[in-house]
C-alpha cells in the first residue's frame, strides 16, 4: 500500500467501497502501488498491470494488456472499438467486487505471467487504419506533409487518424484536418502542446 496514493480512496464518494475492496483484492496478489494518469496503478517490476479507475456509470479494474488474457469467465470488456490492448472488469456495486475476489486475482495472476513471459499485444500499424478523405486530399495538396506525417511516432500518426476519421460530417473531418497540420509539419502530435 503506498501512502501517495491514499487521497484517491478517501476523495471518491460514488464508488468508494468498490475501489477500495478492489484496491485489497489487487494488494493482495503482490502488485506495487503506484499513481499514474490520476488513479492507483499497480506495477509488476516496471510494467503496468492494472488500474483502477471511476466513471459517472461504473467503476472498473482496467487490465493494461486484457486482449491477451485468456477471459475464460467473459467478463472483459473493450472500452471502446479503438481500443487495442486494454480491457476493463466494470463493476456498480460492491457485492460484485466481493463475488469476483476469486476471479479477479486469476485474471491478476495471468496477467503477471503474460509480463514475466514478455508477451506483447500486437497493434495494428498506422496504415491499417483508414485515412479520412479530407486528411488523403490534403496529403496529396501540401508538399511536406506526408513526409511530416510519416516521421511522427505510431502513436502519434494513430491519434490523428482516429481524430481526424471520428466524425460524421466532413465539414468536421476537415476542419480537424485543417486544425492540425501545423502541428504536424512540426512533429507535435495531437495533445502535444
Amino acid at each position: 500500500m503506498n501512502p501517495k496514493v491514499n487521497w484517491y480512496f478517501s476523495k471518491e464518494e460514488k464508488w468508494q467501497e468498490e475501489i477500495v475492496q478492489m484496491r485489497r483484492i489487487v494488494l493482495d496478489c503482490g502488485l506495487s502501488e503506484e499513481l499514474k494518469w490520476g488513479s492507483p496503478c499497480y506495477t509488476f517490476g516496471k510494467s503496468n498491470i492494472v488500474l483502477i479507475h471511476v466513471f459517472k456509470e461504473y467503476c472498473a479494474l482496467l487490465f493494461f494488456k486484457g486482449a491477451l488474457l485468456n477471459d475464460s469467465e467473459g467478463v472483459l470488456i473493450r472500452q471502446t472499438e479503438n481500443v487495442q490492448a486494454a480491457r476493463q472488469i466494470r463493476f456498480t456495486n460492491v457485492q460484485q467486487v466481493k463475488d469476483m475476489e476469486s476471479i479477479l486475482k486469476a485474471y491478476i495472476s495471468e496477467a503477471v505471467e503474460i509480463e514475466k513471459a514478455g508477451l506483447k499485444v500486437v497493434l495494428k500499424k498506422p496504415a491499417e487504419f483508414s485515412i479520412a478523405v479530407e486528411f488523403q486530399n490534403k496529403l496529396n495538396e501540401i508538399p511536406g506533409l506526408k513526409s511530416a506525417f510519416d516521421a511522427l511516432t505510431p502513436g502519434r500518426q494513430r491519434a490523428y487518424l482516429l481524430h481526424f476519421s471520428q466524425p460524421k460530417q466532413a465539414v468536421t473531418r476537415e476542419a480537424r484536418v485543417e486544425k492540425n497540420i501545423s502541428k504536424i509539419m512540426t512533429g507535435k502530435g495531437l495533445t502535444d502542446l
